[in-house]
């Protein structure tokens, strides 16, 4: 009956309680995320073992001083400490919730009896219970407090899932002057390849007609576009991807800090690590889209991708040129007509409930910019939706429903241009106001 003790540090809410005693010495606990019941890494010896609960994840001013001023040791340590504490409330409260359920029959006993004694037989049974509790616990639990110490981050109580090793990264590319970096909307998937794609690139789905490409030629820049299709921040940025036909990318993070030259990193993430093409797909094929198990069930990708969006962040903030970073807000593909898309189970109250949905993604993307000092450049496809006569995203036919084509791309490299002048530092070089020129006679 003792609730969970809730905790927060490092952007992270999580709930410390006790699972029910176990007839086993030693084994985990366990971790609730979102609803998600797993069992934790660490092992714990004795039948009481920790429960976990993962809440809620926010990005604050708070924790990016922290992380900057103090270096990610100092979140980490504050992290453990929290759960260790945490862990320990959670007895006290126990043991006082022990207390009063054993006051309430010693009372009834004193008075059945008439004992006049009553409060020496209370503190008495008092005495005993919280003998029993602290006891118990400190027999059965003692270890407890240490290993929740010993904990860094919430990963470390679920471990990771290893991927075998990707081929090697490769040297400096001090020629680079940007790099993109993403998934498939960067790489510019369902667009035409190269004459002759490397295997990767053809895994990827990059495109000469991706915004990289047109970020390029505008600039008559070298970029190195890394971004590829389904990359998640873990499984793409951050860690390897493993690519469809079985090969594996390496992570584009590292890949991208080899371009020690490079003026900007353009950043496009969100849709993989949110299953935005399975949420779409399940939107149409329901009667509706904003039932609650849905709702949840997205609720819980934006915290996860919340937490992943923080630690990438945190390590784009930290790379050592210090390039200009910008952040790509995500299109909205519909406009107020969607009757193209009703025979595909679209309707205009479905419409409603994704657009709500890639607007809070795009509250993320933007807030967490803006609290590292980072870019956010905003695509408008107003008027070139789908259903539209002219329109800049592709259609349930075409190769990738609901990517940008060609034209919809060239909007988001102009979005980007847009940008580039108020990044910190400026990757572009304004030209200075030059007097106006006399016109010529013979030209008047």
């Amino acid at each position: 009956m003792t609730p969970l003790q809730t905790v927060s540090a490092a952007g992270q809410t999580a709930q410390v309680g006790a699972t029910l005693p176990n007839a086993s010495l030693r084994g985990p606990g366990e971790l609730d995320l979102f609803g998600q019941v797993m069992a934790t890494s660490p092992q714990f010896t004795g039948p009481i073992r920790p429960r976990l609960a993962l809440e809620r994840i926010t990005i604050d001013p708070q924790v990016v001083q922290m992380l900057r001023a103090e270096g990610p040791s100092k979140v980490e340590l504050t992290l453990s400490q929290q759960l260790a504490m945490g862990w320990e409330r959670y007895f006290i409260w126990e043991t006082l919730i022990a207390v009063g359920f054993a006051a309430i029959p010693l009372i009834a006993v004193a008075a059945v009896r008439r004992r006049p004694a009553i409060w020496k037989l209370l503190a008495a049974g008092i005495a005993v219970v919280c003998a029993v509790n602290v006891g118990g616990i400190a027999l059965t639990a003692a270890g407890t407090p240490k290993v929740l110490r010993s904990v860094k981050t919430l990963d470390d109580l679920v471990g990771v899932d290893p991927l075998t090793e990707p081929a090697q990264i490769g040297g400096a590319q001090p020629g680079v002057q940007a790099v993109v970096i993403g998934y498939s909307t960067a790489a510019g998937w369902g667009l035409p390849w190269e004459p002759n794609p490397t295997p990767e690139d053809e895994a990827c789905g990059r495109s000469p007609e991706s915004y990289a490409a047109d970020i390029a030629a505008a600039n008559q820049w070298n970029v190195l576009n890394l971004a590829c299709g389904s990359a998640t921040i873990q499984n793409g940025l951050i860690g390897p991807e493993v690519l469809y036909n079985g090969e594996i990318a390496p992570p584009q993070l590292p890949r991208a800090e080899a371009a020690t030259h490079a003026k900007v990193i353009i950043v496009s993430v969100g849709a993989d690590d949110l299953s935005w093409s399975v949420l779409t797909q399940l939107c149409a094929a329901s009667a509706v889209c904003d039932d609650k198990v849905s709702t949840a069930y997205f609720d819980e990708l934006l915290d996860t991708f919340t937490r992943n969006y923080y630690e990438l962040l945190s390590d784009l903030d930290k790379l050592p040129a210090q390039p200009a970073v910008l952040i790509n807000e995500y299109y909205l593909p519909f406009g107020s007509d969607v009757g193209c898309l009703r025979q595909y189970g679209i309707t205009p109250a479905k419409a409603q409930v994704l657009l709500a949905r890639l607007g809070q993604l795009n509250t993320v993307l933007a807030q967490g910019a803006g609290l590292f000092g980072f870019g956010v450049a905003a695509p408008r496809f107003t008027g070139h939706a789908l259903c539209t006569a002219d329109p800049w995203v592709q259609g349930p036919s075409d190769p990738a429903p609901l990517h940008p084509n060609a034209a919809g791309d060239l909007a988001i490299a102009l979005a980007d241009e847009e940008a580039f002048p108020m990044l910190s530092p400026s990757p572009v070089q304004l030209p200075s106001p030059t007097p106006s020129p006399s016109v010529s006679p013979a030209l008047g």
